[in-house]
């Protein structure tokens, strides 16, 4: 008899834990925040080119990012993701890869003085000597 309450009660919780969909442990998915954010980079001079846009309506989030690839190509990646579906990403190349033949000699650049001075080099910690004031 004992055994039949203990399998109707644990069945009756794990009912229970399916309809509210958080495993019994009483606290549910908090609802989302709608937020927007974009940054861009472009540094024509070291090669540099990218950026990303993103936003959500506190369900669904939507955004895309691009960059430029070192083969000349820029790559663009347009996503949504939500709790339903996952992550779901559409990828696309644009421009044609450009690999030259012949090379040019290595961009170096110099090392310019920043103004920093090492500090000189400090003595070891020496307490005070006593005097005969005090005692």
């Amino acid at each position: 008899m004992i055994s039949k309450v203990v399998c109707a009660a644990v069945l009756l919780v794990a009912c229970v834990a399916a309809q509210h969909g958080n495993g019994g442990g009483g606290y549910g998915k908090p609802p989302g925040m709608p937020y927007d954010f974009g940054y861009g980079v472009k540094d024509e001079y070291r090669g540099v080119d990218f950026g990303q846009n993103e936003e959500s309506d506190g369900n669904v989030v939507r955004g895309s990012y691009t960059v430029q690839l070192p083969d000349g190509r820029t790559q663009i990646v347009t996503y949504e993701a939500d709790h339903d579906n996952g992550y779901r990403a559409n990828v696309e190349y644009v421009g044609e890869a450009q690999f030259p033949h012949e090379f040019g000699p290595p961009v170096t650049f110099k090392p310019q003085a920043s103004g920093y001075q090492k500090p000189q080099q400090q003595q070891s910690y020496q307490p005070p000597k006593q005097s005969g004031g005090y005692q």
